[in-house]
């Protein structure tokens, strides 16, 4: 006999259907952060550490602002605040590196923080899925938050190789170059991702046809 979870006490019901408006705000500032980077023909450390350093700030705020509305799962909500206070310290952190200009600092932080937060957001995921439409958003934001980490291992930070534009220039690709541009791509990405499913959610389905949490049911 399927229970709804419509029969939950203390509003939680309705706390849930306010979650969207945490992909949303997330969504809001990936997206600034994404706009920052494509247009700035400077791709340093020290772009690269502010622009971070304020996202996670911000990111981690919104979070702490929603976790809240999770409070009908207290394992998600633990791992959401969890996930918070690590990206607010990665935030911290990066802002205190950006004048230093530290290309290594930045490969770490990102790093450390992608790695940790992305599997902390897939493992919401994979726990719910199945049972809850945020499963997916979680998921997805989670595999494409550790990715971030994998393609921070493999680009050499060492790298500076120098080629010749069409226009005839000299040019190099350093790895400052290559990072900043990988981390402004990611924010792109991630904005996209949480903008459809914060609408999703607002709206009451998710592209499945699934029903929003607040009136899924469960075994």
């Amino acid at each position: 006999m399927a229970t709804p979870v419509t029969a939950a006490p203390n509003g939680t019901a309705q706390s849930r259907s306010r979650y969207w408006l945490v992909p949303i705000a997330r969504a809001a500032v990936a997206a600034v952060a994404a706009v920052v980077i494509t247009f700035s023909q400077n791709h340093s450390a020290t772009l690269g550490l502010t622009v971070f350093g304020a996202f996670a700030v911000l990111t981690a705020l919104a979070i702490f602002a929603g976790s809240g509305s999770l409070k009908a799962d207290r394992v998600a909500q633990h791992t959401f605040v969890a996930q918070a206070v690590l990206t607010l310290a990665a935030g911290a952190v990066a802002l205190a590196f950006a004048a230093s200009a530290s290309l290594p600092a930045f490969f770490a932080i990102v790093l450390i923080w992608a790695l940790l937060t992305g599997a902390l957001e897939l493992y919401n995921g994979f726990r719910l899925r199945g049972r809850s439409p945020l499963a997916r958003d979680w998921t997805a934001i989670g595999l494409v938050t550790v990715l971030l980490a994998v393609a921070f291992l493999v680009v050499p930070q060492g790298l500076d190789q120098q080629f010749t534009g069409p226009d005839g220039v000299e040019r190099s690709l350093t790895a400052s170059i290559v990072a900043v541009g990988v981390y402004g791509a990611y924010a792109a990405i991630v904005a996209v991702l949480l903008v459809i499913g914060g609408f999703s959610l607002k709206w009451g389905t998710d592209p499945s046809g699934r029903v929003a949490p607040e009136t899924e049911s469960h075994p």
